[in-house]
């Protein structure tokens, strides 16, 4: 087998010393070496941010409360797209070959369902704990405790797990059973049409619709309260009475409408593309598109849901310093005086 030498796309063969072996496609161009960095800086920046907040959440225990601990989760899950699906595929896109095995080839893409399932797991976990802090604050504490929120985590994470293993069991088994290449050396996955309709329902349409719903209704609640406020602030000045009722009600707003337009934004793109396919491979450029533009949603969450937080900011200072390795820095005060 001789290797070939085309302008900026170099032809070998993954395993030269196998007849078999799949040709291998080395993309060494200038736009290439641009995305392989623009690509990994966001990596970087997902694993970054993300342990940022797993180690704010983890070591001060001011944060051991039950919405941090869906922050937190939420964490994990984004980890997991930056250090692993991300490293993955963009080695894939730089070199066509596959070297890690068939069995991990088989398993990327319950890692990747897990953490995409997981983030979305989360996402309407802090929608649900969001909803009942605003609409019964008096019976909160009491309903949502760290240790039934733990529980919930945990179940959910394992439900996570559990569909994208019965995802792939059923996918293999449909037909056709023909695989996309003979060849040897390679990672190729194609969904079933059916199946895909199935996940949209299940990745996309149900939790939006659970966040957008949930998210709604608070909205609605914070505007009844901004209303009630102004019914009660007759005695107070009209500075004050202007902050205390258009402050709550405006944050909400946008809040609310930076988490809805980004999750859409992330994910609509790639479930609208699939759908539009009669079947999807992880070898199309489709597919590449707009998975990475889904994996961005790993980046942007930590800076929706903490970066946002007085206390992240504080957290942040005292990680990058290295303080937290002081006696008793656990048991710092991470709120301002005035919260």
């Amino acid at each position: 087998m001789d290797n070939k030498v085309y302008e900026n796309i170099t032809v070998q063969y993954c395993f030269p010393d196998n007849n078999s072996s799949c040709r291998k496609e080395v993309r060494t161009g200038p736009a290439y070496i641009f995305l392989f960095i623009v690509l990994s800086c966001i990596s970087v920046c997902t694993v970054f941010l993300n342990l940022l907040v797993i180690i704010s959440i983890s070591h001060f225990k001011q944060l051991h409360t039950p919405t941090n601990l869906l922050i937190l989760s939420l964490a994990v899950a984004d980890l997991i797209v930056g250090l692993i699906v991300m490293p993955v595929n963009i080695l894939q896109l730089m070199d066509s070959c596959w070297y890690l095995g068939k069995i991990i080839c088989n398993m990327l893409p319950v890692v990747n369902s897990l953490s995409v399932l997981a983030s979305v797991f989360s996402l309407v976990l802090i929608a649900v704990d969001r909803y009942i802090a605003v609409c019964d604050p008096l019976i909160y504490p009491s309903k949502v405790t760290v240790c039934k929120m733990s529980m919930c985590i945990i179940l959910g994470w394992a439900l996570c797990l559990f569909y994208p293993i019965i995802f792939m069991y059923v996918n293999d088994r449909l037909p056709p059973y023909e695989t996309s290449t003979s060849c040897y050396g390679v990672c190729v996955i194609v969904i079933k049409h059916s199946l895909v309709i199935t996940d949209v329902v299940v990745s996309l349409v149900t939790p939006c619709s659970v966040i957008l719903i949930l998210y709604g209704m608070i909205f609605k609640v914070a505007r009844h309260q901004a209303k009630a406020i102004r019914a009660i602030s007759n005695g107070v000045p009209k500075q004050q009475e202007t902050k205390l009722s258009g402050s709550f009600q405006t944050k909400a707003a946008k809040k609310l409408s930076v988490i809805i337009l980004v999750y859409l934004a992330c994910w609509i793109p790639y479930y609208l593309s699939s759908l539009s396919l009669e079947s999807m491979t992880s070898s199309s450029v489709v597919w590449t598109l707009f998975c990475w533009l889904m994996y961005t949603n790993s980046s942007v969450n930590p800076l929706i849901y903490a970066i946002f937080y007085s206390w992240f900011r504080e957290s942040v200072k005292y990680i990058v310093s290295c303080r937290i390795f002081e006696s008793s820095s656990s048991r710092i005060n991470l709120f301002p005086e005035h919260f």
